[in-house]
C-alpha cells in the first residue's frame, strides 16, 4: 500500500478510536488529524521494532499478548508527541491506550484489507 494510504487508513482509524473510546480525544482539524496519523506512522516505523526487540522474551512467554501493550505505549507516545506539537490529540491512560490500540489495529486491518481489495479489482 502507498504512504499516502497507508496514512488516511492510519488517520481513519485514529479517528475511530477517538470516537470509540472515552479516554482518547482530538480536538484538531482534519489537516492536524493527518499530522497525528504521521506521528503514529512514524513511531510505528522508528520506536516500535526496538521496543519489540527488547522485550521479545515477554512477547514469547505470553504467545503475543505482550504486544497489545507495545501497542498501547506506542499510541501512549504518539498521544505525548502529538501534544508537543499542539495537534489536540489526547490518550487519558493505559486502559484507553489499551483499548484504543485494539480499535486502531481491527480498524486498520479492515480499511487496509478493503484498500487492498480495490487495487486488484
Amino acid at each position: 500500500m502507498s504512504l499516502i494510504l497507508r496514512l488516511l487508513v492510519n488517520a481513519a482509524a485514529l479517528y475511530v478510536a477517538t470516537r470509540v473510546v472515552d479516554g482518547i480525544s482530538f480536538t484538531g482539524s482534519p489537516a492536524a488529524l493527518l499530522g497525528v496519523a504521521l506521528v503514529f506512522g512514524i513511531v510505528n516505523t522508528l520506536v516500535k521494532p526496538i521496543v519489540q526487540f527488547f522485550s521479545f522474551p515477554f512477547i514469547i512467554v505470553t504467545l503475543g499478548l505482550f504486544l497489545l501493550c507495545i501497542n498501547a505505549v506506542m499510541l501512549l507516545v504518539t498521544s505525548s508527541l502529538s501534544q508537543s506539537l499542539g495537534l489536540g490529540f489526547t490518550v487519558s491512560g493505559f486502559a484507553a491506550a489499551l483499548i484504543g490500540s485494539i480499535v486502531v489495529s481491527l480498524t486498520s486491518l479492515v480499511l487496509g484489507q478493503f484498500v487492498e481489495q480495490e487495487k486488484k479489482d
